[in-house]
């Protein structure tokens, strides 16, 4: 009966589905970090006696339950704030995590072709594989760099590879460990493979008490006086947010909520898109909060929309951008678009043709990757806006320019949903890679402020509207993360691929 679950078949494919679904438990707002490797451990095994057409069923199986775990929160976006109806919504939904699935079917495609059969590649060649596809999930097609392995290992001895080698080095470790557990070398009972076990179990060893090690090193130094930070979350529902009706009502809200942080803080922070209009439309209120933040030496950050002339025929450009007032200075406007959020591709085609290709602010233009960091009084801030957090690359190409790390955000779009925790567990792991502290501005949670390592120093509640101040450590530095980037991850599954033996016969 065992035998029959990893053999091809529906029985087999069922419980890759639901290996696929353990990667999601180990991260945010679960936490149960062994289930990912469980769920790396079950792969290699369901993957081990299959021809690579059957490991592509069964690798598209895995991703299935992935993505549909992991990302089923799209529902939410399209459904209530998209105004598509239940069974279209369901639909897309499902489309697009089962078009997901079809990066995982190519990598046990790939495992089973090329690599699984060498010498070392059921551990070695495993891993290294599964990093590469990791990496090409945050560029191709634009990128989704969503639940990677090395996401639920923030509270683990593997943290300490992050300023070393990124989420991606983690996500090497856990992949190395996870196929290791289901090597046969483990479950071997002839004696002569006793010393090749012991190698195997004490290399999976020092994987784990090199991140542990890694872990009590400081990459990075403190840069001057501790900063006074207040954030606002105004919770201004998403189904009202952009109706004109409502506008003054939401300035009036950031106008009392600020009124008196200006005397306590260095730098009051509203989250993305918190002005809903453009900044020509609203420059008088802003104006007026930028005189206040002036009289008390403070600085005002805001999200806000941003139009300017010279786009195609005549047509402005529209930016989703960050602002800088008062005691400050800077203008950012966002990179990194969300597809149908902020633009539609295929827009001649898909405009109009359902309301969710016609949300509020849908017509987005990307900023440039030369933008300068904002100021805040001596500060340096590298700003990320929503999405963006998610990227990597994109965080330490700001440094070693800043001190400080700003992502504002507007996460009413996940509803109640997994997305909000998941989205803060990543801003938690760009905090521990770069060496940086982060403020998380967000406009109904999770707001909240995270140190250089990665731990969160306060927050908010979800869906509260409150305030939150405390104090941030800027620093200086670079760790080698923000150094050299993916590079050395490459580097090291390269080398891993290339040691692999000779395929048995």
């Amino acid at each position: 009966m065992i035998q029959r679950l990893f053999s091809p078949g529906w029985p087999g494919h069922l419980l890759a589905a639901g290996a696929g679904v353990l990667v999601t438990l180990s991260l945010a707002p679960f936490g149960l970090w062994p289930l990912g490797i469980l769920s790396i451990a079950l792969l290699a095994r369901l993957l081990a006696d299959l021809t690579p057409r059957q490991a592509l069923a069964r690798g598209w199986w895995y991703g299935a339950g992935f993505w549909l775990a992991g990302v089923s929160w799209v529902y939410v976006s399209i459904h209530v704030y998209g105004y598509a109806p239940v069974p279209l919504a369901a639909t897309l939904t499902l489309l697009f995590c089962l078009g997901l699935a079809l990066l995982h079917a190519s990598f046990a495609w790939s495992y089973a072709r090329w690599v699984r059969d060498r010498r070392g590649g059921r551990w070695l060649g495993f891993a290294a594989l599964w990093v590469v596809w990791e990496w090409l999930r945050s560029w191709l097609l634009t990128g989704f760099p969503w639940l990677y392995l090395g996401y639920g290992h923030l509270d683990t001895p593997l943290a300490g590879w992050a300023p070393l080698l990124g989420v991606f080095g983690i996500s090497l470790a856990v992949a190395l460990t996870g196929a290791a557990l289901a090597h046969p070398l483990l479950f071997a009972r002839h004696a002569h493979h006793q010393r090749s076990r012991i190698a195997l179990l004490l290399a999976l060893l020092a994987v784990w008490l090199g991140g542990w090690g890694a872990s009590r090193l400081e990459w990075v130094e403190p840069q001057g006086d501790p900063v006074t930070v207040a954030l606002v979350q105004a919770n201004i529902p998403q189904t009202v947010k952009w109706d004109p009706a409502h506008y003054r009502a939401t300035l009036d809200a950031y106008d009392t909520l600020s009124a008196p942080l200006w005397a306590e803080a260095d730098i009051v922070i509203w989250p993305e898109a918190a002005i809903t209009s453009f900044y020509d439309q609203a420059r008088p209120f802003l104006d007026t909060q930028a005189e206040r933040a002036r009289r008390h030496n403070a600085t005002l950050i805001t999200g806000i929309p941003f139009r300017e002339s010279g786009g195609p025929g005549g047509r402005p450009h529209y930016f989703n951008s960050a602002l800088a007032l008062g005691n400050g200075s800077g203008i950012y406007h966002k990179q990194r678009l969300v597809p149908f959020g902020e633009y539609v591709p295929l827009e001649s085609l898909l405009r109009g043709l359902i309301r969710f290709f016609d949300l509020p602010m849908s017509s987005f233009h990307p900023g440039g990757s030369d933008q300068a960091p904002l100021r805040a009084g001596a500060l340096q801030l590298g700003p990320l806006i929503c999405y963006e957090a998610v990227y990597p690359a994109l965080v330490t190409d700001w440094l070693p320019a800043t001190d400080v790390l700003l992502t504002i955000s507007n996460d009413a779009w996940f509803g109640r949903s997994i997305g909000p925790l998941q989205h803060l567990e990543m801003a938690q792991m760009r905090a521990l890679e770069s060496g940086r502290p982060m403020i998380r501005g967000t406009g109904n949670g999770v707001t909240a402020l995270i140190d250089h390592r990665g731990v969160i120093t306060a927050r908010l509640p979800q869906f509260e509207r409150a305030t939150l101040t405390g104090d941030i450590q800027p620093t200086t530095g670079l760790t080698p993360f923000a150094r050299f980037g993916i590079w050395p991850v490459l580097l090291i599954a390269a080398v891993m691929l290339g040691s692999l033996g000779p395929r048995r016969a």
